[in-house]
């Protein structure tokens, strides 16, 4: 049981570490896209869909992450003024609806990935890209949004602290 926690955890933590480096190379992209536009140069088609593509690997990648670290905007206004049990409460609710609504939509997004595979779906624009290499990350991202979820809601720690204003 260990050893798949670990492999879970690696699992976790290179998705968030690939979500990094596109945050990087959305950067770097949207720079050389702009510095190329000032010299009067048509920026590459490529820059721009693979910033795109990047935008949506780079948010499906890293939400899991984020749901882990509590990292998701959350208002802990109405938790910080609810009494200790019924926060509890609240909060083990709020990451059951949570888990429903991550398991929903990865039942789609594997429904969708599928019909890709099965129709061989291109996304035609700079270049042949494969569809289902986009959807792919649906059920993946949020099967792992659910289970960190789920650590919400069956764990000892609560997703809402209680303490409203920012902690940082």
């Amino acid at each position: 049981m260990r050893l798949i926690l670990r492999l879970y955890d690696m699992i976790l933590y290179g998705m968030a570490l690939i979500a990094a480096g596109v945050l990087i190379w959305l950067m770097f992209s949207v720079v050389i896209s702009v510095a190329m536009r000032n010299l009067g140069v048509q920026p590459f088609a490529w820059l721009f869909t693979s910033s795109e593509y990047g935008i949506l690997y780079m948010t499906m990648l890293g939400a899991p992450w984020l749901v882990r670290e509590r990292g998701h905007v959350h208002i802990e206004l109405v938790t910080a003024a609810l009494p200790r049990k019924l926060r509890r409460l609240v909060s083990r609710g709020v990451a059951a609806a949570c888990v429903i609504v991550s398991l929903i939509l990865a039942w789609y997004g594997l429904e969708l990935f599928l019909t890709n595979v099965e129709r061989n779906d291109y996304d035609v624009r700079a270049y042949f890209y494969p569809r289902w290499m986009l959807t792919i990350s649906f059920p993946i991202a949020f099967s792992i949004m659910a289970v960190e979820f789920a650590r919400f809601l069956f764990g000892s720690e609560l997703m809402h602290s209680g303490e409203a204003g920012i902690h940082e």
